[in-house]
């Protein structure tokens, strides 16, 4: 009666197990914030992911990566002209349904791309200013950020620096909702966005990391025309 108990007992722990098992190669992994865009966010920008997608627990990272995003950028600058779009450095989506997404793309622009042109009244539009690169704006839909790169890896920007743009967009679910126009939102999307072109600079090897400091910056700015 003991053998043919402890029989059963191993079948039934052997069965519980397999049960466990294949639960387990069912549920999707978990992947953390900390894990998105190649591993590569500082703590205060994994934190600001966490805070405005309102959860800790994100779908596999996407698109194309930090060496990607790099080899693109030393291409681009190879050539005459500028390029058609290329995937975006790091695509964040919630795991949850509806899901929220956070896009993060860093490219070359044309130079006479920036946003304080004196041509529109952005901030009747709810954008704000920052002092933090050449230019840094955003919102509640997006955020942008350009510097200039002197670097070896990029042909002629020893005799003019070469314009980088780094925007963050915030894909919201058909029926969701922006997050609101404050600073603490505004702020959050800098942190991230911030983060993710200092670890561009630091790649490509820009000098004096194309002016960008190891904090963001949050002082505000006026823009051209506005009084």
């Amino acid at each position: 009666m003991r053998r043919a108990s402890a029989a059963v007992s191993t079948v039934l722990a052997l069965g519980l197990l397999l049960t466990a098992c294949g639960k387990d190669a069912e549920a999707p992994p978990r992947v953390t914030a900390a894990q998105q865009c190649d591993g590569r966010l500082s703590p205060a920008a994994v934190a600001a992911l966490e805070s405005v997608l309102g959860t800790k627990e994100f779908s596999e990272a996407g698109s194309g990566g930090l060496d990607r995003t790099v080899g693109v950028l030393i291409e681009d600058q190879a050539k005459q002209g500028r390029p058609p779009g290329h995937p975006s450095m790091c695509e964040v989506a919630t795991d949850s349904s509806p899901k929220s997404e956070i896009d993060i793309d860093v490219y070359l622009h044309d130079r006479g791309a920036l946003y304080d042109d004196g041509t529109a009244k952005w901030w009747d539009h709810g954008r704000y200013l920052y002092a933090m690169g050449r230019e840094t704006s955003a919102d509640n839909k997006t955020a942008s950020l350009f510097v200039e790169c002197t670097s070896p890896r990029l042909k002629g920007s020893d005799r003019q620096p070469a314009p980088i743009a780094a925007e963050l967009e915030f894909a919201k679910p058909v029926k969701g909702a922006y997050p609101a126009n404050t600073p603490a939102t505004r702020e959050a999307y800098l942190t991230v966005l911030h983060s993710a072109t200092l670890a561009v600079v630091k790649e490509l090897g820009c000098e004096n990391d194309a002016g960008l400091p190891e904090k963001p910056v949050f002082e505000a700015r006026k823009w051209r025309g506005e009084k």
